[in-house]
């Protein structure tokens, strides 16, 4: 099988975590037969500093061309005092919607051999916990109509939430679809006691419940999801939500992991084409010095080869290498608590070694 896929590098440790991935799925393509080629494309910051834009048109071009897409990090203090639609992330929303991805699945899973790294109590996560979270991706507040004005008391700012029938609907679908093929149960959050856009969320995912029978589903009220996931994680399979309460409730998912280094994502659309990325930042305070943990960044790539490649054994391969390496003992900076640890390049390594 012969895939093109885009690399956007972007900024900080962007670039390295990004060629890590790379050098795992090179492995994989010569282990199982395949051929990727690999075109780079600029992003963020470092596309603000070379064309002025933090989206060129020919970044756009090139990841509709290409069979998927595979990201690091944008942004850092260099650009910060740059105004808002000149901002590096103002690229992610671009790119999300010129390639018109309405789905981010974002994995939480607590790594037997990370156990000890988890904030919460041991007994809460002595069976562990394996949690997808189904983000809707272009509606809501983050798209909503916004402005400022002048109001009663003053200067004001107003932001919008809106979502229509059609974007709860493809997204529902995709949440019930995914729990299918896991554990079977679905939870929706929203803040129906509120919001109208919530009330109207509840009632389409009750509607569409009725089209998966096999598949338990039930609602939740967001601040109480939010307590529910320090409280007991695995009490949830699959989780799905607005564009908001996903960002949010999916950062304190990734908390209680142990470690943001570990932690994938994907954004997908109608078609194989997706957006592949870690979770975490640019951190550029460690930028160019070896030390960040490239497990999401591979992790991302294992993610692609499963969703966009339809390569279920390559992405379990990589998986379990991975598990081999933490359970062998073996932390990046993030993980070490000053303790011994592995550069970016030999926990690369490792993970080869453990995949050939």
């Amino acid at each position: 099988m012969e895939k093109k896929i885009a690399l956007l590098r972007g900024d900080g440790i962007g670039p390295e975590i990004v060629d890590s991935a790379v050098r795992v799925l090179e492995a994989v393509a010569a282990k199982y037969g395949h051929k990727f080629t690999f075109t780079p494309y600029l992003i963020g910051g470092s596309a603000i500093d070379a064309t002025g834009k933090p989206l060129p048109e020919e970044t756009v071009a090139g990841c509709l061309v290409a069979d998927s897409v595979l990201l690091g990090a944008v942004g850092g203090p260099k650009w910060d005092t740059l105004p808002g639609d000149l901002r590096p992330e103002k690229a992610l929303l671009g790119i999300r919607a010129a390639m018109e991805l309405f789905t981010n699945l974002r994995p939480a899973k607590l790594y037997p051999a990370l156990k000890g790294e988890c904030p919460l109590r041991e007994d809460i996560v002595a069976a562990g916990f394996d949690i997808m979270i189904v983000r809707e991706l272009t509606g809501g507040i983050y798209f909503g109509e916004r402005g400022q004005r002048w109001g009663k008391y003053g200067e004001e700012a107003y932001d919008t939430e809106c979502y229509s029938r059609m974007e709860i609907e493809r997204i529902a679908r995709v949440a019930f679809e995914t729990a299918r093929k896991r554990g079977k149960k679905l939870t929706s959050i929203d803040k129906a006691n509120v919001l109208e856009s919530s009330r109207l969320w509840r009632r389409i995912v009750h509607e569409m419940a009725e089209q998966y029978p096999d598949v338990a589903c039930a609602d939740m009220l967001v601040d109480n999801a939010a307590m529910q996931l320090v409280r007991n994680p695995a009490q949830f399979d699959v989780i799905v939500t607005s564009n908001m309460f996903g960002d949010i409730l999916s950062d304190e998912a990734s908390q209680i992991t142990g470690s943001i280094g570990m932690l994938p994502s994907a954004s997908l659309g109608d078609t194989a084409r997706g957006l592949y990325e870690p979770i975490h930042g640019s951190a550029p305070d460690i930028a160019g010095q070896n030390k960040a943990n490239p497990i999401a960044t591979i992790l991302s790539a294992a993610m692609m080869l499963l969703y966009s490649f339809d390569m279920a054994t390559e992405a379990k391969a990589i998986i379990d290498a991975v598990d081999r390496v933490l359970a062998a003992g073996y932390r990046t900076a993030d993980l070490a608590h000053g303790g011994d640890a592995v550069t970016t390049t030999e926990m690369t390594d490792l993970i080869l070694k453990e995949l050939k």
